[in-house]
């Protein structure tokens, strides 16, 4: 029984990784402004979109970061619980069999992480404006 063990890669953090980055320039570009401005932080607003320009070209195109972010989320989820589980006992090492579960809850637990925060963005910059409009609406005679 000398079966060929693959040994365990970087690949496979790397969609969680990637979601990551994506979720929280979605929370970046659109959804902390707009709190921000909500506060009455509008300055703050000012001075962090003269420091981070690129940031005007994100909020721009708001719907297609959101989108992008939304489906490597999405395929990172599929990944991690979907794909990552039929691999794990080929490409786990006989030497150190928890390496693979250490890994799998590290990248687990950044794929929540990441789809909070797109939660939160994406609750801020989609959801809450036609809250608050509807409020303003009701609250004018």
């Amino acid at each position: 029984m000398n079966a060929r063990v693959r040994p365990t890669s970087a690949r496979s953090g790397v969609p969680s990784y990637f979601s990551l980055f994506t979720s929280v320039s979605t929370l970046l570009c659109c959804a902390l402004p707009a709190l921000l401005v909500l506060f009455g932080l509008g300055a703050s607003v000012a001075s962090m979109l003269s420091f981070l320009p690129w940031l005007v070209t994100l909020s721009r195109h708001k719907l297609w970061t959101f989108s992008l972010s939304g489906v490597l989320i999405a395929l990172s989820f599929v990944n991690s619980y979907w794909i990552a589980p039929r691999l794990q006992p080929e490409e786990c090492s006989p030497d150190n069999p928890d390496a693979c579960s250490q890994a799998s809850r590290l990248s687990r637990i950044l794929l929540w992480v990441s789809a909070s925060i797109y939660a939160v963005g994406f609750f801020i910059a989609f959801v809450l404006g036609p809250i608050l409009a509807r409020f303003d609406k009701a609250s004018q005679p």
